[in-house]
């Protein structure tokens, strides 16, 4: 079988080897302009127009948990990748861990006051505080996918009540399960720690704003470990200066970079990284992808197909 394979950024000399020793006999090779030789499977990231279109290709495997950059693409260019192709996202690959330690460790930082303490600091002021009560630190994870699933387990342990918001109704253990529109508010409701894992689709664009912050719990927090384009920045901002917000740890913005004039960067409750909550780890996704491949060569049952309709 021949694989194309392209990403912008990853070092592709040890993609290639390392799928090619996964996948014995496959001739995997580096996409570049001009390449239309024929390909079985193709690998990318933000891939050019011209990489896809008009191949008659068995799937195509997104680098990365979210596949919003190829969907958006389609829209403009549907001739790019014809509906009978399957698409697929890495689905965990060691990103469901490391959303873990990033989720956890922020939450622990709030619910510990830490924010609090430094603040006091900069203030050279000794000021012991009171604990925050933990059957009142309710956690919300809006998107219950394996990301939101995998948060939701690394939380279970320190005993905070925990709550999860999706499209439809899930089962997890310790988490109350809210679903639908009709159940976003009742979510919402007495959360204090707000973590979005939310895929990127037309329904959540701009979905964190003002009127959702206003029914948060008051002096609640934000975490977006998701998108940037979820979050109304200037509704953000609002919110915190206002106090409905104590906090926000944010790793994706409405523009990446971000601009060095954007107000997030000055704020002083804002805590920010750069998209690097969770990484595509190449060993894990290598493994997941030839795994997968040898299962669709064999006609078996896959997992990690992209619904294009719901956008995940």
């Amino acid at each position: 079988m021949d694989i194309i394979f392209y990403h912008p950024t990853f070092d592709n000399a040890y993609w290639i080897k390392t799928l090619s020793a996964a996948l014995p006999g496959a001739r995997v090779r580096e996409w570049k302009r001009g390449d239309n030789e024929p390909a079985d499977y193709a690998l990318v990231w933000h891939p050019p127009v011209e990489m896809l279109q008009g191949r008659n290709l068995k799937a195509v495997f997104a680098l990365g948990a979210g596949v919003d950059s190829i969907l958006s693409k389609l829209k403009a260019h549907p001739e790019m990748l014809a509906e009978s192709i399957p698409l697929f996202r890495l689905e965990d690959t060691g990103m469901g861990q490391q959303m873990q330690e990033y989720a956890v460790s922020q939450v622990l930082h709030w619910f510990r006051r830490f924010d609090d303490y430094q603040a006091l600091k900069k203030q050279a002021r000794w000021e012991p505080l009171a604990d925050y009560p933990r059957e009142e630190f309710t956690i919300g994870i809006l998107g219950a996918g394996v990301l939101g699933s995998k948060v939701a387990e690394a939380l279970a342990p320190w005993g905070f009540p925990l709550r999860c918001w999706s499209r439809t109704r899930k089962s997890y253990p310790g988490v109350t399960s809210f679903a639908g529109k009709e159940e976003l508010p009742q979510f919402l409701q007495g959360t204090r720690v707000l973590i979005n894992l939310l895929p990127n689709t037309a329904e959540t664009v701009g979905i964190i704003n003002k009127d959702l912050i206003s029914q948060l719990a008051d002096n609640s927090y934000l975490m977006n470990l998701a998108r940037g384009v979820h979050v109304v920045e200037a509704d953000l901002l609002a919110a915190l200066e206002s106090g409905k917000l104590k906090g926000a740890m944010l790793d994706v913005y409405s523009k990446e970079p971000l601009p060095a004039d954007n107000a997030l960067w000055a704020h002083p409750r804002v805590a920010m990284t750069p998209h690097i909550a969770a990484v595509t780890r190449p060993a894990e996704a290598i493994d997941y992808i030839a795994r997968t491949i040898s299962q669709l060569e064999k006609g078996e049952q896959v997992t990690g197909q992209v619904d294009r309709q719901r956008g995940y």
